[in-house]
């Protein structure tokens, strides 16, 4: 499961979201690339998931982007907690804040 951080202005550059004007969400291309490169090595997944991660502005790690390519590759369940900065929801438990959002599972 990878994790980031995204301010709740920017959470439509992580998912689709009809009512915005932002045409670049991560989510998106996540989707396209495990429709396209199913079956697929993960080396090969890598650097198209850095490229949309690059074009929707967020801040995956090297090691975030290897377990979605590896699982873009072998078809498996991805999921991605999303945190949102202090300023932005109440703290959870760990003392950082987290949305409603946690636990979003890509899977196609």
């Amino acid at each position: 499961m990878g994790e980031i951080t995204v301010s709740a202005q920017h959470l439509d550059h992580l998912l689709h979201d009809p009512a915005s004007t932002y045409g670049a969400p991560y989510q998106r291309a996540y989707v396209d690339l495990a429709e396209t490169h199913s079956g697929r090595p993960a080396a090969e997944i890598v650097p198209l998931l850095r490229a949309a991660a690059d074009a929707a502005l967020l801040g995956f790690t090297g090691a975030d982007l290897a377990e979605q390519a590896e699982a873009i590759s072998t078809g498996a369940r991805y999921e991605l907690r999303v945190g949102a900065p202090a300023a932005d929801a109440s703290s959870g438990p760990s003392g950082r804040a987290i949305t409603k959002l946690c636990g979003i599972a890509w899977e196609m």
